[in-house]
């Protein structure tokens, strides 16, 4: 596989994105189940690595930070942690542990605590795409790790969403201007 770019499908899941979600962004991030789909069908059929980083947790953990900040979610085995919408689907169909993959994070960024950055580059990847939720926390916090690590960024924004849509745009405009982001619509 000559491919330098993955996708990065990043904590979209049910305790994100559906309404009886633990933390749930609602529409705005259900709104993104079609643009991430395709494009993990489109990469996927290139050749391209469609990863899917996802937050998992231990309820009220006392060692993780965000136990004083959020509620419990993204527990595993639950159902909130299951990916949203038909995307389980197609990553039960897709997976084969290398180009379509699940992998645990316990931090917002998808490079804190893991061994992606290892896993990227073993396979010569210099180009990550960004999709999922939220945009101002764990896409944000994964692309100021990946800028740092000198790779290019895409960020697809009709696949980003957040909560806060104060955050979302102030996010969208440092990946541009602080990141060098290509965004694209």
């Amino acid at each position: 596989m000559s491919s330098k770019q993955a996708l990065l499908i990043i904590d979209y899941t049910n305790d994100f994105v559906d309404d009886k979600g633990a933390l749930t962004c609602g529409k705005p991030g259900q709104d993104l189940e079609g643009e991430i789909f395709n494009l993990a069908e489109k990469m996927y059929q290139n050749g391209d690595r469609v990863w899917f980083p996802t937050d998992v947790h231990k309820p009220n953990d006392p060692y993780h930070p965000e136990t004083k900040l959020f509620p419990p979610h993204n527990v595993r085995g639950t159902w909130g942690r299951e990916l949203y919408g038909g995307l389980q689907d197609w990553y039960n169909d897709h997976n084969d542990g290398e180009t379509v993959k699940l992998f645990d994070k316990t931090r917002y960024s998808a490079f804190a605590g893991t061994d992606l950055d290892l896993r990227l580059r073993e396979r010569n990847i210099d180009t990550l795409h960004l999709v999922g939720v939220c945009t101002d926390i764990c896409v944000l916090h994964t692309a100021v790790d990946a800028y740092n690590l000198n790779y290019n960024l895409v960020i697809h924004e009709n696949g980003v969403a957040s909560f806060d849509q104060k955050g979302h745009e102030w996010a969208l405009g440092h990946f541009k201007n602080c990141l060098g982001a290509e965004m694209v619509k």
